[in-house]
């Protein structure tokens, strides 16, 4: 525990990053905060993550608190879980207390749209199911939790069948040069692509990938690249380069959940700045549809705003169009902030609908 708050209460208020390495794969560990009061803590360190280990103790089974992770880890997008029921040597490794806070998890995680599980009986005090398969386990004989997150898929998580590339940056130094800098939110893109830019709707096909290193003959996600078009269109930061048979939603009115992160309370008909991808615009809060009550995961409507750590479905109407995906389906272009336009503190962060 970094912060001496939190040697003194004996929790987690910060996100503290680990990092290590093994021979098969490079790890960054996001440790987030499990009390509700933080609950835009363990957001902001979840909403990176490709998988979210679920810590259970075995004595206590599948408490509020693990639920609460769990759609947290739903309502971020994070496609696997890895539910790690600890303590296992202090319920002489019980195969029953096992499988029963197996059996309760599951039917819990099928209810917020969770399918993605792997349960682990561990000790980490003796390192048991940790890094190598315990002897004290034999009825166990799935892999250990170390081998779960090397061999686990992640390539898989990115979108590399829509062209979303955002436009960053207007490269000009001369005249005969002019090239669209950015990263490649998802998608495949190569020379002599027929491409679309938003807004204005303009066709053109690329002409070529630059790079320190010559050209580039297919970039994906998520490269940062530079793009040179075969056509002068005019394209700025903000604008959007897709393909024409595929692109996304461009719209002022947008459904979303949103994460409060301000002291001070989302305001009805509150005015905001909305940045999204490499745009920026101006956004009201239409309507507050519902608050989540993180507890029990019900839906109260009728609630006037929401308060720091709060979760909620809300409608924006937005001064410019976004071109926008679900954040089901791509992480990048579905996810946006709200930032107070006076202070200019995050106040939001939100997920398209």
């Amino acid at each position: 525990d970094g912060l001496r708050a939190e040697r003194e209460q004996g929790i987690t208020i910060d996100v503290a990053y680990r990092y290590f390495a093994t021979p098969r794969r490079k790890f960054i560990i996001a440790d987030t905060p499990g009390h509700e009061q933080y609950t835009r803590n363990m957001a902001t360190g979840a909403s990176t993550a490709g998988l979210t280990i679920i810590l259970i103790d075995a004595r206590k089974g599948v408490l509020v608190q693990s639920r609460r992770h769990a759609f947290i880890a739903s309502l971020l997008g994070i496609p696997r879980i890895a539910v790690a029921v600890n303590k296992m040597d202090l319920v002489d490794f019980s195969e029953t207390v096992f499988e029963d806070i197996r059996k309760d998890f599951t039917a819990f995680a099928a209810g917020i749209g969770l399918r993605n599980l792997a349960f682990f009986p561990v000790s980490a005090l003796d390192g048991d199911n940790i890094v190598t398969i315990s002897p004290r386990t034999p009825w166990y004989t799935g892999p250990s939790l170390l081998d779960h997150l090397e061999t686990c898929p992640v390539a898989e998580d990115r979108n590399f069948e829509e062209l979303r590339f955002p436009v960053q940056y207007v490269i000009r130094p001369t005249l005969d040069f002019r090239g669209f800098s950015g990263q490649l939110a998802s998608g495949v893109l190569k020379p002599g692509d027929e491409v679309m830019a938003l807004p204005s709707g303009r066709i053109s096909r690329v002409k070529e990938i630059p790079s320190f290193d010559g050209p580039i003959a297919e970039a994906f996600t998520p490269m940062s690249i530079n793009v040179v078009l075969e056509d002068e269109i005019d394209i700025s930061r903000g604008d959007m380069i897709v393909k024409a048979n595929n692109p996304p939603k461009s719209s002022q009115d947008v459904e979303a959940m949103v994460c409060w992160f301000s002291q001070k309370p989302m305001e009805q008909r509150g005015k905001y700045l909305l940045r999204h991808t490499s745009r920026e615009t101006k956004a009201i809060v239409q309507e507050l549809r519902y608050q989540v009550d993180i507890e029990t995961l019900h839906k109260k409507e009728g609630v006037p705003a929401l308060g720091m750590n709060d979760i909620g479905r809300i409608s924006l109407r937005t001064a410019n169009p976004l071109f926008h995906d679900s954040y089901r389906r791509n992480r990048l272009t579905g996810s946006f902030i709200l930032v107070d336009p006076g202070t200019h503190e995050t106040v939001a962060a939100g997920m398209v609908v």
